[in-house]
């Protein structure tokens, strides 16, 4: 008598709305989503990015209009927000085949031609060849013995070599080579600090100076933003140093340099000034990949 099945309980997947989004669309895909007050301009600089980049990735041409809930794509991946490209399932394919062969038998000098002779059928003939002399140990041990293998004569060592400058630095270490983010940086100005770096606040410093004092840049790098299309920072000139770093240097009378002009560490790129402030003063921001730092951990000590 066959047993019956036991009972099975079905579940099926939650069903999920077709017309709404699991995400929302500010993080669905790595894409930002549009609030009000946005600009083109802020959105680059809070992603570490040139706007013109974003620009061409979402298809809008200047005077680069945006409006409240539209979708931007603000990585070079449109797969991802982290940049970085989907990872590829291949099936693994058999090994190959190893071909195996015997070991090749040692190179055998002229004086052990006596025992290849007497194998016989894969034994050994237990008394010398020819019956010159009467079998012993001795003469069997003599006439298999093989020659000893002549040592091979290391090559000279080269003379009077000089090391490379590289490999004498701390001892004869070679260089380490400078990692991307290891950038050289300096003061934007050498007027007094006023106000410090805030995650909450100014998130940069704040240097009161006069009108026309001169504003540095802080590294080397090349010059993606210059003008007032940012509300609250006035004329403003952002530099970009490398993939992950750009600085930012707000309320200038006047600025010096144009959009795409590279730069050097220490550089006049504009004046101080006060517009959009309520007084003079420079602000600066160092951005790490978008996300505003502390510029005091990257600047020397005065």
């Amino acid at each position: 008598m066959s047993q019956p099945p036991a009972p099975a309980e079905e579940r099926s997947a939650p069903v999920r709305n077709a017309g709404s989004s699991a995400l929302p669309a500010s993080a669905a895909g790595g894409g930002y989503l549009v609030k009000r007050g946005d600009t083109l301009y802020r959105i680059a600089l809070e992603h570490g990015l040139d706007y013109r980049e974003l620009a061409a990735w979402n298809g809008i041409a200047p005077p680069y209009t945006i409006r409240e809930g539209q979708s931007l794509r603000v990585s070079a991946n449109p797969g991802g927000g982290g940049g970085e490209a989907p990872v590829q399932a291949k099936p693994v394919g058999a090994a190959p085949l190893v071909e195996t062969r015997p070991l090749e038998p040692q190179p055998v000098a002229a004086a052990a031609a006596p025992v290849a002779a007497a194998a016989v059928g894969g034994g050994v003939k237990r008394e010398p060849r020819a019956g010159k002399e009467p079998y012993s140990d001795e003469a069997y041990a003599r006439l298999n013995r093989l020659p000893e293998t002549p040592k091979v004569p290391e090559p000279a060592k080269p003379v009077d070599v000089v090391p490379s400058p590289a490999a004498a630095v701390a001892g004869g270490a070679p260089a380490a080579a400078v990692a991307a983010d290891e950038l050289v940086w300096a003061w934007p100005t050498a007027a007094k600090l006023s106000s410090p770096f805030s995650e909450v606040g100014s998130k940069g410093l704040d240097f009161a100076g006069k009108a026309g004092d001169p504003v540095l840049a802080a590294a080397d790098g090349k010059v993606v933003y210059a003008g007032a299309g940012l509300r609250g920072y006035g004329e403003l000139v952002i530099v970009k140093h490398n993939a992950t770093f750009l600085s930012a240097y707000a309320h200038n009378r006047k600025i010096l340099v144009r959009e795409g002009q590279q730069v050097t560490r220490g550089q006049k790129i504009a004046e101080m000034g006060n517009t959009d402030a309520d007084s003079v003063k420079l602000h600066f921001e160092i951005r790490k990949q978008g996300k505003p730092v502390d510029p005091a951990q990257f600047l020397p000590k005065r």
